[in-house]
């Protein structure tokens, strides 16, 4: 492990930091590289009491605006709190509502990530005079030969979260710094413990944060407009099997927590919200090797003029599958695998690569079954 003190300055970089070593890493090594940094905390959580946004403030609650202030002091530099708590409400909590309510089951990291800690995030930095933004991602950033800038994989496997960033612009690129994506967790808490910072052995902040305890329906019934009713459950003829609370508690491959009774384990395989019905069938309905996807954000090259060959993820933690991808039209790709799939899942994204660099990735609207 190798990271050497460039004391030149390389430009003005705000840092998002959550208060956990990966983004205070992030920070120490671009000042200890020479860059002018500055730390930032987003605000995003609501207008809650102090009680639930220190328990459910996750990456940016109470206390880790006070861990990230406290690295700040120690680093040197200066910090400030954003108030973000407009957008992220608008782009991903309604968000993740209406898409439950659609049917569909969607990743607000994802939406997260390009909305407000890119777009939001980068303009008000740019606004103050910075040069680039910088994150704490297991994920590298690579300007190729034909002039595009595209992701690559983080040196580490096992912690790479290039799928969760696959729709960043090639501008937004163009002005993000990811140090964190040279390293592997190990050395990083290293890096931390060396520095002497005070968040060095802190753990890794889980689940999505505004629902931290994980009952996502729970927090749709709470937090929507809509009235959430209940439903039947058919088979794939249309017989019905039984009575739902409500179609945002399920999910495309769910097995558990249907309350049906049946001679063999019955799975979701599909969510009509046309009809508030939820299909179970066996598990053998749920596979496939052709899905649709629409929005697709090319990454790698500007744009797909004949099919190619991918490694192509349907969820962050597929292992991924070759595949071969093709364009419909403007606004939707087929993508093609060589063996089947289980539960291609709407709402979720499908994340394409070449080797370690991202072709792009765009959102999954249905499946043809084998």
């Amino acid at each position: 492990m190798v990271y050497i003190s460039n004391k030149k300055k390389k430009g003005k970089v705000v840092v998002g930091m959550s208060g956990g070593v990966d983004s205070s890493v992030a920070a120490y090594l671009l000042k200890e590289h020479g860059y002018d940094v500055i730390g930032v905390t987003m605000q995003i959580w609501q207008d809650e009491t102090h009680e639930i946004q220190e328990t459910n403030g996750g990456c940016c609650g109470l206390s880790a605006v006070d861990d990230a202030r406290r690295v700040a002091e120690q680093i040197g530099i200066p910090y400030y709190v954003m108030n973000f708590k407009a957008p992220f409400k608008e782009k991903v909590i309604d968000y993740f509502i209406s898409e439950y309510e659609a049917g569909r089951t969607p990743n607000p990291c994802i939406a997260c990530n390009r909305y407000v800690k890119w777009e939001y995030l980068l303009q008000r930095s740019l606004e103050i005079g910075a040069d680039y933004i910088a994150t704490g991602h297991y994920a590298r950033i690579q300007k190729l030969d034909n002039g595009r800038y595209t992701l690559r994989k983080s040196v580490t496997e096992e912690k790479d979260q290039t799928y969760a960033l696959y729709n960043l612009t090639q501008e937004q690129l163009s002005r993000t710094l990811m140090p964190i994506g040279e390293y592997s967790k190990a050395e990083v808490r290293e890096i931390a413990q060396k520095a002497g910072l005070s968040i060095a052995s802190k753990p890794d902040s889980q689940d999505i944060c505004f629902v931290p305890d994980g009952k996502y329906g729970d927090f749709i019934l709470n937090n929507s407009t809509k009235n959430i009713l209940s439903g039947n459950f058919v088979d794939t003829k249309g017989n019905i099997l039984g009575q739902h609370k409500g179609i945002v508690h399920y999910t495309v491959g769910q097995r558990k927590g249907l309350g049906i009774a049946a001679g063999e384990r019955l799975y979701v395989l599909e969510i009509r919200n046309e009809t508030n019905e939820v299909v179970l069938g066996e598990d053998n309905r749920l596979w496939t090797r052709h899905i649709i996807v629409k929005n697709f954000n090319w990454m790698s090259t500007a744009n797909l003029q004949k099919e190619i060959s991918v490694i192509a993820k349907i969820r962050y933690n597929h292992r991924g599958a070759k595949a071969i991808l093709r364009k419909m039209d403007d606004n939707y790709v087929e993508c093609i695998f060589e063996e089947p799939q289980r539960a291609p899942t709407p709402g979720q994204a499908l994340v394409c690569y070449q080797g370690d660099y991202v072709v792009g990735g765009g959102i999954i609207i249905s499946r043809i079954e084998v």
